[in-house]
């Protein structure tokens, strides 16, 4: 007898890829292009009304959304809480940093690099820490999180707890100059836009498909013979790699690079940024960043106990859209 509520992904395999699925995210191009459109307008914009020092909180924005995405590649469409996703992050940015020690500042060269580190680090991770589920797949990953930040801060070469402040940023070549805040933003700008591109593409094709019914109903899934554990560690690792890439880029933002970067404390801001934006929603780690930074910039100016503020606002987001800023669009559509 055929069970009607498997898995919708399951069938989705045999249905034409002209019907989009249930697990579909669409780009949404009537809203991103505009936005996209005003992005690239901004530096413009903003040195034509002399507020340059936007420019980097923007490119600081664009990184952590990146950083945030990643996060919500596994958790909102796999289903694995990771609390230690700040170490692929600081991976990422100590590798950019260690080949600038050694006089190699290619971005073509480091950021690659940051990437593969940030894959094979979360490869180790996920190896080990994805044969357990809930409670303890968190504390394997903090666990796995701290003893990479306590290992850092263990080696002098590295800077220590002081840690490494470099002496500019990544040489990109192509006439580019990322010390230029508008050239670097456009950078940073077209990798996230990349990045997010590609996340879309992979959670659109079959294996995202997948990803996602294994979130809804993993022993089902493992029951009618789909390798779960390959798949949450593939996903896994390329989440791993994207944040790398955030870790790279965040490196070069601000020409420093602390043990801080890996800290737990760090994982926690980046699933707050997913929390507010909207788990499982395809922009939704960007617009957390967006949110988290933007009122931490605001807040910071009048106070220094911005956090309390920002606590404060967080409460109200979980109160009036449990799902995510984005819900609250999904919302008023579904009430017209």
């Amino acid at each position: 007898m055929t069970d009607t509520t498997a898995p919708q992904t399951a069938a989705a395999q045999a249905t034409p890829a002209a019907q989009p699925s249930v697990f579909d995210h669409r780009l949404q191009p009537r809203l991103v292009l505009p936005l996209l459109a005003l992005l690239i307008a901004f530096p413009l914009i903003a040195q034509a009304t002399g507020e340059d020092f936007y420019i980097g909180v923007a490119s600081r924005v664009l990184v952590f959304g990146l950083a945030a995405a990643s996060l919500n590649f596994i958790l909102g469409f796999g289903g694995m809480v990771s609390f230690g996703h700040a170490a692929f992050v600081g991976l990422g940015a100590y590798t950019v940093g260690l080949l600038m020690q050694q006089g190699v500042s290619s971005a073509w060269l480091a950021w690659p690099l940051a990437m593969l580190m940030g894959a094979a680090f979360s490869l180790l991770v996920g190896a080990i820490s994805l044969r357990t589920q809930g409670v303890y797949f968190i504390m394997i990953t903090l666990a796995f999180a701290q003893m990479l930040y306590y290992l850092i801060m263990s080696f002098k070469s590295l800077g220590g707890d002081d840690g490494l402040s470099l002496p500019g940023r990544s040489d990109i070549g192509l006439g580019l100059d990322l010390a230029q805040d508008a050239t670097f933003y456009y950078v940073v700008l077209a990798l996230v836009s990349t990045s997010l591109l590609l996340m879309a593409r992979v959670l659109n094709a079959r294996f995202g498909h997948v990803l996602q019914a294994i979130k809804e109903n993993e022993t089902r899934m493992q029951a009618i013979g789909f390798p779960v554990y390959r798949y949450k560690l593939v996903a896994f690792s390329l989440a791993g790699a994207f944040a790398g890439l955030a870790g790279a880029m965040l490196a070069n933002q601000g020409s420093f690079i602390g043990p801080g970067m890996l800290q737990w404390t760090q994982s926690g801001i980046l699933l707050i940024m997913v929390i507010l934006g909207g788990v499982g929603h395809l922009y939704g780690g960007l617009v957390g960043a967006a949110v988290f930074l933007l009122l931490e910039e605001v807040l910071a100016a009048y106070t220094v106990h911005w956090q309390l503020g920002l606590g404060a606002v967080l409460l109200i987001v979980v109160l009036v859209a449990p799902n995510g800023l984005l819900s609250l669009r999904r919302g008023m559509w579904s009430k017209r």
